[in-house]
């Protein structure tokens, strides 16, 4: 009867903490706007204290179970809330914020760090080999590019990666010999750091590669969209606060333009006018003596 009573507890006092958290996360989705869905997969636990210190005071995350993430993500009853719980995978988290959407992909970004590729893991992105010369002699370091779909040579006595080559493409799995080649080039395509899937915000969910944008194209991009509106506003003769002082000089100058061309004498174009008349007649004068 006793062991009975004991397992009764343990049961009730388990069930306890697993409703605490999903009710601290379904606390948390009530009062921040921003939902970030994290997985936590390959993040060493020095790198996690070490962002947890970055990021307090801008975002609160929630580390458990995923069941119980999934459990508090459907008691919420998210509007389009089940597109964003198909999306949990691996060791999923949650960071909960009220900076928008892609001030928090850039600020996870910046607190990434590189690091080298481990056999086994998936292709963050399209892994390019770049052409070009390499640190090696010639040897066996010929075949291990060629095994891996790279061509090489031997030019002035070192090896020379003849063409750009996707060593792998995203999502695929990083082979040992990729993986060690990869070091030997000094290249590092992994990140160490939090992995943002996506982000949610009132019904939509922003996948990370949609935040993740080049800010100096994309203002390049804005800035030339405004001038091809503006110059665009101004051909069509529409006015706004922002054209109508081009379009008042614009149309100052064609109309000046057709008073001195139809000779119309008025104050403001008497000089234009008879300077016209005087070029006109010293025209016809030197027609007439040739």
């Amino acid at each position: 009867m006793s062991k009975q009573t004991a397992t009764q507890r343990q049961t009730h006092k388990a069930a306890k903490w697993k409703k605490d958290i999903v009710a601290n996360i379904e606390r948390l989705g009530k009062e921040y706007p921003i939902i970030g869905l994290l997985n936590m997969e390959n993040l060493p636990a020095s790198s996690l204290l070490r962002m947890k210190k970055q990021l307090r005071g801008k975002v609160q995350l929630v580390m458990t179970r995923k069941t119980l993430i999934k459990r508090g993500l459907e008691k919420l009853k998210l509007p389009n809330g089940e597109e964003l719980i198909a999306k949990i995978k691996g060791m999923p988290a949650l960071m909960f914020t009220k900076d928008n959407p892609f001030a928090l992909y850039k600020t996870i970004k910046k607190s990434k760090s590189k690091a080298p590729a481990k056999p086994g893991q998936q292709a963050p992105f399209d892994i390019i080999i770049p052409a070009g010369p390499t640190p090696f002699g010639p040897g066996p370091i010929i075949s291990e590019f060629a095994q891996l779909g790279i061509k090489a040579a031997i030019e002035g006595g070192k090896v020379v990666i003849k063409k750009e080559a996707v060593a792998v493409k995203e999502g695929e799995t990083i082979s040992g010999q990729l993986a060690s080649m990869l070091q030997k080039l000094g290249i590092e395509p992994m990140e160490i750091g939090l992995d943002l899937v996506c982000a949610y915000e009132k019904g939509i969910i922003y996948d990370r590669k949609v935040l993740d944008i080049n800010e100096e194209e994309f203002l390049a991009n804005l800035a030339k969209a405004a001038s091809g509106a503006r110059n665009l506003a101004v051909e069509i003769s529409y006015a706004t606060k922002d054209t109508i002082e081009t379009l008042l000089g614009k149309a100052s100058r064609q109309a000046r333009a057709l008073g001195i061309e139809a000779g119309i004498t008025s104050p403001d174009l008497i000089q234009d006018v008879l300077a016209k008349a005087q070029r006109e007649a010293q025209a016809l004068a030197n027609q007439t003596q040739n």
